[in-house]
């Protein structure tokens, strides 16, 4: 079941997100997400989460979108994120919640939502590519995290 978060969905979020920044490359992000930062969030902007049917209380994942980047002239183009938690990875929560996200962004008017993938997530390279996004641009070395320098591989997919 794919749902808006509530502010009681902070907490699982915060588990799953803070996961991907402690241990892994998906994100360069440097420093965990606070139950706060992730309740202002929620309360400001659209964030999805993901229940599987096996377990109808666990946020197994979630997704977001913001505005790519300042201004007016970019008001109508997205940036997302999209994480599920390890333990409920291949279960199609993925999919279905960037189904969703783009149908709310699409719904809302916007008109194009962009993926910022690390270069050393090809499973999440072809994850995007399944789901309709179109490689544009690989930027090199621009993120840094665990002491190496990991390439930014952006997609696009035309709402």
């Amino acid at each position: 079941m794919i749902r808006l978060a509530t502010p009681q969905d902070a907490a699982g979020i915060c588990t799953i997100w803070n996961h991907y920044i402690r241990d892994t490359t998906v994100t360069f992000l440097p420093d965990e997400k606070s139950l706060s930062e992730v309740e202002t969030l929620i309360a400001t902007q659209p964030v999805l989460v993901w229940h599987p049917q096996s377990d109808r209380d666990a946020v197994a994942g979630f997704a977001r979108y913001f505005q790519f980047r300042g201004g007016r002239g970019y008001a109508r183009t997205v940036e997302h994120t999209v994480l599920v938690s390890p333990d409920h990875a291949g279960q199609g929560g993925g999919r279905a919640l960037m189904s969703a996200l783009c149908d709310h962004a699409q719904a809302a008017g916007l008109h194009s939502m962009w993926a910022g993938v690390s270069g050393e997530n090809t499973p999440a390279v072809a994850f995007h590519a399944a789901c309709g996004f179109v490689e544009i641009a690989r930027l090199p070395e621009v993120g840094h995290k665990f002491g190496r320098w990991i390439d930014l591989v952006l997609m696009q997919r035309m709402l």
